[in-house]
């Protein structure tokens, strides 16, 4: 069974920073890109950052400079450091996986972890 567990989110004010964390279980970790999306209240998922396992990274523009992706693959975990947050930043971060399954490939996501950014 996939496993993607994320924490890490909250209130943070304008400026402020946040690090997210993605545990992952019941797949080869180490071999497996990973991303990082979010959405906003009435609006669809966007793609924030994504690394593969040879860590190439590569993030959405509205969070170029700013935010920070990285994995450990010996704690089968990504992270998501994210400064000079901005009141748009508000939004669900998921933790995303697309692996092949069962002869196919699937997608697999986190719960999400909200995060805010409000003075």
């Amino acid at each position: 069974q996939v496993y993607l567990v994320e924490s890490g989110g909250g209130l943070v004010q304008p400026g402020g920073s946040l690090r997210l964390s993605c545990a992952a279980s019941g797949f080869t970790f180490s071999t497996s890109t990973m991303r990082w999306y979010r959405q906003a209240p009435g609006k669809g998922r966007e793609l924030v950052a994504l690394i593969t396992s040879d860590d190439v990274r590569d993030y959405g523009d509205s969070v170029k400079g700013r935010f920070t992706i990285s994995r450990d693959n010996a704690k089968n975990s990504v992270y998501l450091q994210m400064n000079s947050l901005k009141p748009e930043d508000t939004a669900v971060y998921y933790c995303y996986a697309r692996l092949y399954r069962d002869g196919g490939l699937r997608d697999y996501w986190g719960q999400g972890t909200q995060v805010t950014v409000s003075s």
